[in-house]
Formats: C-alpha cells, sequence, structure tokens
C-alpha cells in the first residue's frame, strides 16, 4: 500500500479497508525526500488498483480524489486536470518535480490517497494542496512505479549528494564585494562535511560553485538537480577568490585543477 512519507507517525500504521476491517502494516521502505512511503500489510484479498497509462491524463483530463471520510466511509470528488509537471516542496524542503496539479476537492488529511483518472485506474498520489481549490499529486508514471517496487523490498532511496552548507547568491555577491572581489553569480560554500564528496574532491569553505557537469548554478535547487543529473565522474566549477578551478566529484576521482 502506498501512502506519503509525510503521513508517517512511526514504523508501524493502522491501514482500515472499505469493508471496515482494520490491519496493522509495518514500514516496508520510505523516501522522504520524495514524500513516498510503501506499506507492507495484509490485504486478505481486498483487489489492487490499476495503474493509468503515461497518458491517460493531461490538460483537461477528468480525474477523481479519492479519500476516507471522517465518519468512515469513502469520499469521492470530481475534478480536471489544471496543470503537469507542476513543481513543490517535500518534507525536507527538496524539490519535488513532475505533479499533477488538478480540482478535485479533497478535506485536510486526504494525502496519500489515490488520484484516478476516467476509467478509475491509480494516476496519482494526492500529496500536497496549493492555494483554494488546486492539488497537486504525484504522478503514477514508470518512474513512481520504479521507486515503489525498490521501496517495497526494503531498499532506501539514496540521492547524490555533495555534503556542503551553503548561501544564496545574493549573499554571495554581497560578501565578494565586501572584500573587494568581482560580482560572480554561484553559490557561496559556508561549510564543508568532513570525509563528504565535497571535502574528497577539494572543495573549501568560501569557495563559490557556478557550475556544476556545465550547467550553471544560482541556487539550491538547480545544483541538486544538477548533481542529480550527472553521472559521476563530473566536474565543478568553482570561483576561490578571483580564480577559477574545477574539481572532480566521484568514486574513485578528486582534485583540482
Amino acid at each position: 500500500m502506498l501512502t506519503n512519507a509525510h503521513n508517517l507517525r512511526g514504523d508501524e500504521v493502522t491501514v482500515t479497508f472499505a469493508d471496515g476491517r482494520s490491519a496493522v502494516g509495518k514500514v516496508a521502505g520510505v523516501d522522504h525526500d520524495g514524500d513516498l512511503a510503501v506499506i507492507a500489510v495484509d490485504t486478505a484479498g481486498a483487489p489492487a488498483i490499476g495503474w493509468a497509462t503515461d497518458s491517460s491524463v493531461s490538460i483537461g483530463s477528468v480525474v477523481f480524489g479519492l479519500a476516507a471520510s471522517r465518519s468512515g466511509g469513502t469520499r469521492l470528488t470530481l475534478g480536471t486536470v489544471s496543470a503537469i509537471g507542476r513543481a513543490f516542496r517535500g518534507p525536507g524542503g527538496r524539490r519535488i518535480s513532475g505533479s499533477i496539479e488538478h480540482t478535485a476537492p479533497l478535506a485536510s488529511g486526504s494525502s496519500g490517497g489515490p488520484l484516478l483518472d476516467a476509467a478509475g485506474r491509480f494516476a496519482g498520489l494526492n500529496t500536497n494542496r496549493i492555494g483554494e481549490g488546486f492539488y497537486l499529486a504525484l504522478p503514477a508514471d514508470g518512474a513512481l512505479r520504479s521507486r515503489v517496487e525498490s521501496l517495497s523490498t526494503g531498499a532506501s532511496v539514496e540521492r547524490p549528494r555533495l555534503g556542503i552548507a551553503i548561501a544564496p547568491a545574493f549573499v554571495a555577491r554581497r560578501m565578494r564585494r565586501s572584500v573587494g572581489l568581482p560580482d560572480r553569480d554561484g553559490l557561496l560554500v559556508r561549510g564543508v562535511e568532513d570525509d563528504s564528496p565535497a571535502a574528497r574532491a577539494g572543495i573549501a569553505r568560501g569557495d563559490l560553485i557556478v557550475a556544476v557537469a556545465g550547467t550553471a548554478v544560482t541556487d539550491s535547487d538547480e545544483l541538486l538537480d544538477a548533481i542529480s543529473g550527472s553521472q559521476q565522474p563530473y566536474e565543478i566549477l568553482l570561483v576561490r577568490g578571483a580564480d577559477e578551478r574545477s574539481v572532480t566529484i566521484g568514486a574513485d576521482a578528486g582534485g583540482a585543477n
């Protein structure tokens, strides 16, 4: 069974089925950054919902929001897809991209329930409310299915990381001006974890990261997207004082040029 990671309050979850039966399930795997959790529970023959095809939902498509009501019954609401490819912040502050925006009304506490397409298939996992009358769902695409299969086996989702604390671009510009250095867009390294990929590559406090694998970075989201989309080893271009240098991030690479 699927739900959002932000719904978890421990390693055990009480699951109530449509016929009123309850069972205690255990968290099989959780992806906090992606706000997804898989629960292992005895369904006692309850039928599994079918997955929608990647092309079954587009802007203007009719969708249904399904959630449990506070009285114990099931609530079904109707809406349309208002946008696709939307982004929002997960529980840890990381950007989650590619979500479905829709207008099927959902009461507070409905996150973790399914968004259904017109054929009643699982089209997304309702996750977040934005503004008045708009909701976001993780799309039930191949990427989600792959994450679910991995989490079901107890595997953890590991995303690449550098092991640094950074300051935003405007702070970097202000600090460079204060010591007479020319303006340069980038992210200021405020700290480096010991024995982290950044430390092994030679990144130091005070460096300005300006590009990752040839892609310019000016905010934390761009940095995370760049390192997530790069195969190791890859190069980071940084500025130390007034000098440019590149460092290599990778299991067997390191050092600066």
